[in-house]
């Protein structure tokens, strides 16, 4: 059974066209016009074993939100669909990943609960044009789309690229944990009989 999406979505402020393939091999396109965000995605699917093809216009000359929320909301979407009935997954994934001064930690359910909890201390981005903040706003997105509770902390970190990339490459591992087909499940895991 292969495991994939292709989601497609139009607004009056962004275009989006991805794919997904939730068994590939870390292979990755992504074109979002945020070129820092575009470094963030490209992680997330190395780490997480997600072939990932992304092309996306927004209105990035008003700011880089549309865009980056957009995104969000679309991965989630082919997430949803490429897990199909969710049937024989792990579910959990949990994983704390370091990155120079930063530490961070992602856990994630695929319980169809969506619910975001984001402690990540809030900070400038010396430098550079991209708003940390919006990390908040994708991981939302992706997670009420996603059909996932999603817990994202980070215990520490002094270099703010170090942190976000911390926290994206964890998400891409836990994600691939919980999306992992499991022999011995037979059917849903959970004692409900459904998700």
């Amino acid at each position: 059974m292969e495991r994939t999406a292709n989601v497609d979505r139009k607004t009056k402020e962004t275009a989006i066209s991805l794919k997904l393939c939730l068994d590939g091999t870390g292979k990755h396109e992504i074109n979002t016009g945020v070129p820092f965000f575009d470094h963030m995605l490209s992680l997330f699917s190395a780490h997480g074993f997600f072939d990932l093809f992304i092309t996306a216009r927004g209105d990035i000359e008003v700011d880089f939100h549309h865009t980056v929320e957009d995104v969000g909301l679309v991965l989630g979407n082919a997430l949803d669909k490429a897990l199909g009935d969710r049937k024989g997954i792990k579910r959990f994934g949990n994983v704390t990943v370091p990155m120079d001064d930063a530490l961070a930690s992602v856990a994630v359910d695929l319980s169809n609960r969506p619910y975001l909890v984001y402690n990540v201390t809030p900070m400038p981005f010396p430098g550079g044009n991209f708003d940390i903040s919006l990390a908040r706003e994708f991981f939302r997105a992706f997670s009420t789309k996603g059909g996932m509770n999603l817990h994202i902390n980070v215990f520490y970190g002094q270099n703010e690229h170090h942190i976000i990339e911390s926290v994206f490459k964890a998400a891409g591992r836990a994600l691939d944990q919980a999306t992992s087909i499991d022999e011995r499940i037979n059917g849903i895991c959970s004692t409900k009989g459904v998700l």
